[in-house]
């Protein structure tokens, strides 16, 4: 089965903006009616309303972390770190077959983790 991904914009300042406002101006209806109740279950109706409101408020708040921030601009390489490139790529050479090897005893040891007889 293939599945089409669809990139939506992330929320803009003005959604947060919007959202906010209309998720207070909901509080702020539930508050004022809270105050003329005096029934116990619309009282009980009303608080379950305000929570369903700070529920939507938690969502929003998470959905507007979504918006990307603004990233510094990179600088171009600097004429030192042009010549101390070729010179670090040769001392990190022989530290490739140990990490590798490295890798290999990880492999194992999970494999002795998991196998049948070899339980830790």
């Amino acid at each position: 089965m293939t599945q089409t991904q669809t990139h939506t914009p992330a929320p803009s300042i003005a959604w947060c903006q919007a959202m906010q406002a209309k998720l207070m101006a909901a509080l702020d209806a539930a508050w004022a009616s809270l105050e003329r109740s005096h029934d116990p279950a619309e009282i009980r109706k009303i608080r379950d309303k305000a929570k369903a409101i700070g529920d939507l408020a938690a969502m929003a708040r998470k959905v507007a972390l979504i918006v990307p921030m603004a990233r510094a601009a990179r600088s171009p390489a600097s004429p030192l770190s042009v010549a101390i490139a070729p010179a670090l790529a040769d001392a990190l050479a022989p530290v490739a077959p140990v990490a590798a090897q490295a890798e290999h005893a990880r492999r194992a040891l999970d494999k002795l983790k998991g196998g049948r007889r070899g339980r830790l």
